[in-house]
C-alpha cells in the first residue's frame, strides 16, 4: 500500500465517526501505485539502432500530399518572389529593396505553404472519409486525466462528470478511470476541489469508485510535470491515457473510438482529435469559435494528410500509449535561465517529437468529431495566453537540431517559431516599405546599388506589378477562409447548422473585416511578446481566465493606449510622406488606431449574445448543442450555486469535521522536520494561529502564502480546529 493510502486507513481508523456519514467519498483519493519508469531524455544523443520498426502493413508515407504541399508552397514562393524582385528592380536594386524583398520572401513563403496545405485538406474533406466504427468491446484499461490548476471546480468536475456518463453510457466504462490532477495553488480553491471531489464521488454512486484525486504540493515543470508525476506514480496500470485540459469536453463515443483505435494500430504512440470551440458568447470569442468551426476542418484535414504517421501532439484531447510515452518521452530542463533555459514550456511538440523518434507513429483523425474545447473570452485574455506560448515555441530554436528526430518533426517546430516571428517579420517589411516611400519622397539619393552604376538609384517600383502582388498575396491568404466556406456550404450539417448559405457569406465577411482590424494589434502585441523574450523576461504561468465576463475599461485602455498612439503617429507620418501610402496602409491604421473600443467591444458578452440572436457567426455546435455540452454547462451551474468556489478553505476545514478528517488523510506523510529548518511562512502562520483568539482572527491575519502552509501541515490544521468561532450578535450586544 502506497504512503497515501495507508495514511488514509490510519486516519478512517481513528476518525470512523465522523466519517461514518459519507459513504463511498471517503473511499482512498488514489488508487495503489502502478510505477513506470519515466527517464528524462537527452534532446543531444540518439542511437537510432533500437528504434521500434513500424509494422509493414501501418507505415504509409503520403508522398503525393507532401509533393502538393510543400512543392505548391515553394513554386508559389519563387513565382511571388520573382515578381516582387521585378516590382523593386525599376530603376535597380538598393539595399533597402534587397531587405524588402528577403522579408517579403520570407513572410510570403508561410502564407503560402498554408495555402497549398488547405488546398489539399480541401481535397481531402471533399473525399469525405467514412467514420470509425464504433467498437462492441474494449481489451485496455484507460486513464482519462485532467490536469487543473487554480480553476473553478464547479466547471471542471461538472465538465468532467458529463464526460464520464457519456462513457458510461456507451456501456464500455469499465474500461475507464478517471483522474483529477491538481497543481492549484491557491488555498481555497484547493480546498474547493476536495469539497467538489466528495460531491463527485456521491452523485456517482458506486460507479464513483473510479474517479480520483490528485493535489501536488509543488507545481514542478507546470503541466507536463503534472502529467508525468501521473505516469510515474499510477501509469503501469493503464495501456493507454486520454489528455484533456480544464476546459475539454469529448464525447463518450469520442473517447471510446479512440481507444479501440488506439488498440488496432500497436504502432501508434499519439493520437490527436480536432478540437472545436464551443460555449464562447464575447463577440471576441464567437469570432474565434466560427473561425476555428469553418476554416479549422480544411486547415486540419491538410495538416493531417502531409503529415501521414509523422504528426504533432497540441497537449490535450488526445489518447497517448502510456508505456511508450513514459520510456521516451520524459523532458529534460534545458541549461540556461528562462526564458530560454529552465522546463519546456511547450511540451506537447517535443513529446511528440521524441515518442516518434522512437519509432511509434503520432497522427490526427481530423474528422472524427465530438471533441471541444473553449478559448479566451477577450484580446486581453488571448495576449495573456498567447505570450506564454510565444516562450514555448521559441524555446524550440534550442530543439530544433536535436539528434533523431523526424524531418516532419522539425517542420512543427518551424511553424510554431515562425507563428510567432512572423509578426515581427511582418513589421519589419512595412518599416523597411515605408522608410523606402519617405526616402522616395524627401531625400535626394545619394546611395548607389552593389552594380557599377554613374548614378545614383533612385527607390522607384513598377506600381502596376505591385498592385498585382498584393492580390495575390490577398487572395491567397484568404483562400483557406474560402476552402473553409466551400466546405461548410457543401455539408448540409454545417450549412443549416450555420444559418443557411446567406447567413454564412454574411458571418464570414465579418469575420474577415474585424480580423483584418485585430491584425495590426496582434502583430505588435506578438512583436512585444518576441522582444521580451529575446531580452529574457520570463512570462511565468498564469491561470486562465476563462469566463465570458467583460474585461475592464480601464484595463483596456491601459493594454492599448501604445497601440492607438502609434496608430495616430502613422497615419500623421503618412499624410506627410503620401497620401496614396495613407491609402495602401489604411486597414493597419484603423486597426491601431481603433485598438481600444474594438478590445473592449469585442470583449462584451452582450454584443456577442446580440450577434447570436441575429443569426450571426452562428456554429452548428449552437443550434444543435451536444447533449455533453449542455449537461456539462446545467452541472456547473448547480454546482456553481453552492458556493463553494470562493469560499475561505480555513473557514471550510474549520467548519466541517468530516471535511477536514478527510482532507488530513489525503495530506501525504512527510519527513519529521530537522531541528533549526522553519520555514518563515509555517513560523508566522503558527505564531498567528497561537495568538488567534478566535477563528475569524486567524481568517483575517493568515495571508494566501499561510493559509497554503497551514491547510498543508496536521499539526496547524489541528490549531485551526480548537479555535472557536466568534458568535458575532452577542459580541455585538456586549459592545
Amino acid at each position: 500500500m502506497d504512503v497515501v493510502n495507508q495514511t488514509f486507513a490510519e486516519a478512517l481508523s481513528s476518525d470512523a465517526d465522523a466519517l461514518s456519514t459519507l459513504g463511498g467519498a471517503f473511499a482512498p483519493p488514489t488508487p495503489a501505485e502502478a510505477r513506470l519508469s519515466m527517464p528524462a531524455q537527452n534532446l543531444f544523443k540518439f542511437d537510432s539502432r533500437p528504434r521500434r520498426p513500424a509494422a509493414p502493413h501501418l507505415a504509409y508515407t503520403p508522398w503525393l500530399s507532401r509533393l502538393a504541399t510543400f512543392g505548391g508552397g515553394g513554386a508559389l514562393t519563387a513565382y511571388g518572389g520573382h515578381e516582387m524582385y521585378k516590382v523593386i528592380d525599376v530603376g535597380g536594386v538598393t539595399t533597402l529593396k534587397w531587405a524588402l524583398l528577403a522579408l517579403f520572401i520570407l513572410n510570403f513563403s508561410w502564407i503560402a505553404l498554408t495555402f497549398s496545405s488547405s488546398l489539399v485538406g480541401l481535397a481531402a474533406l471533399l473525399r469525405r472519409s467514412r467514420p470509425l466504427a464504433m467498437p462492441m468491446r474494449l481489451t485496455a484499461k484507460t486513464a482519462v486525466v485532467m490536469p487543473i490548476y487554480n480553476e473553478a471546480p464547479s466547471r471542471v468536475f461538472a465538465a468532467l462528470q458529463a464526460i464520464f456518463e457519456d462513457v458510461e453510457a456507451t456501456g464500455l466504462g469499465e474500461r475507464f478511470d478517471w483522474f483529477f490532477l491538481s497543481d492549484t495553488t491557491n488555498p481555497d480553491i484547493w480546498i474547493a476541489e476536495e469539497r467538489a471531489f466528495i460531491g463527485i464521488r456521491h452523485r456517482l454512486g458506486a460507479a464513483g469508485a473510479r474517479v480520483f484525486y490528485r493535489h501536488r504540493e509543488k507545481n514542478t515543470s507546470r503541466k507536463a510535470g503534472n502529467i508525468a508525476d501521473f505516469v510515474s506514480r499510477w501509469g503501469g496500470a493503464y495501456a493507454h491515457m486520454v489528455v484533456l485540459d480544464a476546459d475539454s469536453l469529448m464525447t463518450g463515443a469520442t473517447i471510446v473510438r479512440l481507444a479501440a483505435a488506439m488498440e488496432a494500430d500497436p504502432d501508434s504512440g499519439i493520437i490527436q482529435t480536432l478540437p472545436l470551440i464551443i460555449n464562447r458568447n464575447t463577440l471576441f470569442a464567437r469570432v474565434q469559435q466560427f473561425a476555428a468551426r469553418i476554416y479549422g476542418p480544411v486547415i486540419a484535414a491538410g495538416l493531417s494528410e502531409w503529415m501521414g504517421r509523422d504528426g504533432n501532439y497540441w497537449g490535450h484531447n488526445a489518447i497517448i500509449r502510456t508505456e511508450a510515452f513514459a520510456r521516451h518521452c520524459g523532458l529534460p530542463d534545458l541549461r540556461g535561465r528562462p526564458p530560454w533555459g529552465g522546463h519546456i514550456m511547450s511540451h506537447d511538440f517535443v513529446e511528440a517529437a521524441l515518442i516518434r523518434r522512437a519509432g511509434y507513429a503520432v497522427y490526427m483523425l481530423p474528422t472524427l468529431g465530438g471533441s471541444y474545447e473553449e478559448s479566451p473570452p477577450s484580446l486581453i485574455d488571448l495576449s495573456t495566453r498567447d505570450r506564454r506560448w510565444c516562450q514555448g515555441n521559441l524555446q524550440h530554436i534550442r530543439i530544433l537540431f536535436g539528434r533523431g528526430f523526424h524531418w516532419a518533426s522539425r517542420q512543427h517546430f518551424l511553424t510554431g517559431i515562425f507563428g510567432y516571428l512572423t509578426s515581427p517579420l511582418w513589421l519589419l517589411q512595412l518599416l523597411v516599405g515605408i522608410t523606402i516611400v519617405f526616402q522616395a519622397s524627401y531625400f535626394r539619393p545619394e546611395y548607389f546599388s552593389s552594380e557599377f552604376a554613374l548614378f545614383p538609384v533612385w527607390p522607384r517600383f513598377d506600381a502596376e506589378r505591385s498592385l498585382e502582388l498584393f492580390a495575390l498575396t490577398m487572395g491567397i491568404l484568404l483562400a483557406p477562409k474560402f476552402f473553409g466556406l466551400i466546405v461548410a456550404i457543401h455539408d448540409p450539417e454545417t450549412r443549416g447548422g450555420s444559418g443557411g448559405v446567406v447567413m454564412l457569406l454574411i458571418s464570414t465577411l465579418f469575420e474577415v473585416v474585424l480580423s483584418a482590424l485585430l491584425a495590426p494589434i496582434m502583430m505588435l502585441i506578438q512583436t512585444g511578446h518576441v522582444v521580451h523574450i529575446v531580452f529574457g523576461f520570463d512570462t511565468g504561468w498564469d491561470p486562465q481566465r476563462r469566463d465570458d465576463g467583460s474585461v475592464p475599461f480601464s484595463a483596456i485602455v491601459r493594454r492599448h493606449r501604445s497601440h492607438m498612439a502609434l496608430g495616430v503617429l502613422s497615419l500623421l507620418a503618412g499624410l506627410l510622406i503620401s497620401p496614396s501610402l495613407v491609402a495602401w496602409m489604411s486597414p493597419t491604421i484603423a486597426g491601431l488606431i481603433l485598438a481600444i473600443p474594438i478590445s473592449w467591444l469585442t470583449s462584451q458578452r452582450w454584443l456577442g449574445l446580440a450577434f447570436r440572436r441575429a443569426g450571426a457567426l452562428v456554429t452548428p455546435e449552437e443550434t444543435n448543442t451536444p447533449h455533453i455540452a449542455k449537461r456539462g454547462r446545467a452541472l456547473s451551474k448547480v454546482l456553481a450555486r453552492a458556493g463553494e468556489d470562493e469560499a475561505n478553505g480555513i473557514l471550510a476545514i474549520h467548519g466541517d469535521a468530516e471535511l477536514r478528517a478527510l482532507h488530513e488523510a489525503w495530506l501525504p506523510v512527510r519527513k519529521p522536520r530537522q531541528r533549526g529548518q522553519i520555514t518563515a511562512d509555517r513560523a508566522v502562520a503558527e505564531a498567528k494561529l497561537a495568538d488567534a483568539e478566535t477563528i475569524d482572527d486567524a481568517v483575517q491575519w493568515l495571508n494566501r502564502g499561510e493559509r497554503l502552509v497551514t491547510l498543508s501541515d496536521r499539526a496547524l490544521i489541528s490549531m485551526v480546529a480548537r479555535l472557536p468561532r466568534l458568535d458575532r450578535p452577542e459580541a455585538a450586544a456586549a459592545e
